[in-house]
């Protein structure tokens, strides 16, 4: 069987799907709240910034991948009206389901589907964007996943990738320090659970760095590719368009 990682551990790869789903069926009520303690609410900056580049217009249709929780969408969903469409999915049900239930509380409904980002149940070139949030470092086999994204895309059709990368070096030491010493202690106060936060800082660890997601990108069938470092690279956002 082959093998693929799980934060710094080697595991099979039908394990690695099991555990990931595993980290955020522990992880999905306190999702929000610890993406605010452990950013600092910097990610609500970043993904305003995703949606500024992303550029919606009033009927285009949006798929967003690994949406969890449901904020790009019900953003998205502003962008692109009632002529347009915007399709919530994430592969973990506990995480749609927590996601849903947060559109549903804001009056706005929308397809929400469990799907798995490497064999996408939609049509080829649908979609005029599609956006990956903090979801493509927890995918076994990024390329395909990648693949598919291009796939669903019509063509000049934008990939949004935002996600975890490597920070700038001066400020790895202190980093590290922060992700491996106070994260799993936040996440063990919040939400009763040290070793899924302990995952999520490994995981980001293993999560290829700027330079390659970017031809990975190119491999995958976008022509343009460019990214943007946020907060000195503790995340970038990637975005190719689709040839």
């Amino acid at each position: 069987m082959n093998k693929t990682h799980f934060g710094f551990q080697s595991v099979d790869e039908a394990e690695k799907a099991q555990r990931v789903r595993g980290v955020f069926d522990s992880v999905a009520p306190k999702y929000d709240l610890m993406n605010d303690v452990m950013s600092g609410g910097l990610h609500r900056a970043w993904k305003a910034y995703t949606l500024m580049v992303a550029n919606l217009k009033p009927g285009q249709r949006a798929l967003d991948i690994a949406g969890g929780t449901g904020d790009l969408a019900l953003a998205f969903a502003g962008k692109v009206g009632a002529g347009g469409q915007v399709v919530h999915t994430d592969i973990n049900y506990a995480m749609l389901s927590t996601g849903r239930n947060r559109l549903l509380d804001a009056g706005v409904l929308l397809p929400t589907v469990v799907c798995d980002a490497e064999a996408l149940p939609f049509a080829d070139g649908h979609f005029d964007l599609v956006s990956v949030a903090f979801g493509l470092r927890n995918m076994t086999h990024k390329e395909r996943a990648l693949e598919e994204m291009c796939r669903v895309l019509k063509p000049g059709g934008k990939l949004l990738v935002l996600e975890f990368s490597a920070v700038a070096k001066p400020l790895r030491a202190a980093y590290d320090w922060y992700s491996f010493n106070v994260l799993p202690r936040l996440g063990q106060w919040l939400a009763g659970d040290s070793e899924s936060y302990r995952y999520l800082a490994e995981s980001i660890r293993m999560h290829p760095d700027q330079a390659t997601l970017k031809t990975m990108l190119h491999k995958g069938g976008f022509g343009h590719v460019d990214y943007h470092n946020l907060t000195a690279g503790i995340a970038a956002l990637h975005v190719g368009i689709k040839c």
